[in-house]
C-alpha cells in the first residue's frame, strides 16, 4: 500500500469525511533534504463533521495523531486544510 493509499485509508476509518483529498506534492521537492530520505510531502483537505467545535490547532493535532507513525518517516511535511461540513459548504 502506498504511503497516499495509507493516509486514506486511516483518515478515512477515523474522521468519515465528507469530502477527502490527498495530493502527492513530492516530486515538486526533489532534490529536498526531506525527500532524500524518502519522506512524502502530501497537501490534505479534510472535511468532517468531526471537527464540529474544534479550533483549526486542535483539528490538525487530531489528524497528526491519526498518521503517528507515519510522520517522520513516509511523511516529511504534511500541509492540511480541514473543515466542517457547514465551512465545506459556504466557502
Amino acid at each position: 500500500m502506498s504511503t497516499q493509499q495509507t493516509i486514506e485509508t486511516r483518515l478515512t476509518e477515523r474522521f468519515s469525511p465528507v469530502h477527502l483529498e490527498i495530493v502527492d506534492d513530492s516530486a515538486r521537492h526533489a532534490g529536498h533534504p526531506g525527500a532524500a530520505g524518502g519522506g512524502g510531502h502530501f497537501l490534505v483537505t479534510l472535511v468532517s463533521a468531526d471537527f464540529e467545535g474544534m479550533p483549526r490547532v486542535q483539528r490538525h493535532r487530531a489528524v497528526y495523531q491519526e498518521l503517528d507513525g507515519l510522520m517522520g518517516g513516509a511523511i516529511h511535511a504534511l500541509g492540511l486544510k480541514t473543515w466542517t461540513p457547514a465551512e465545506w459548504e459556504s466557502r
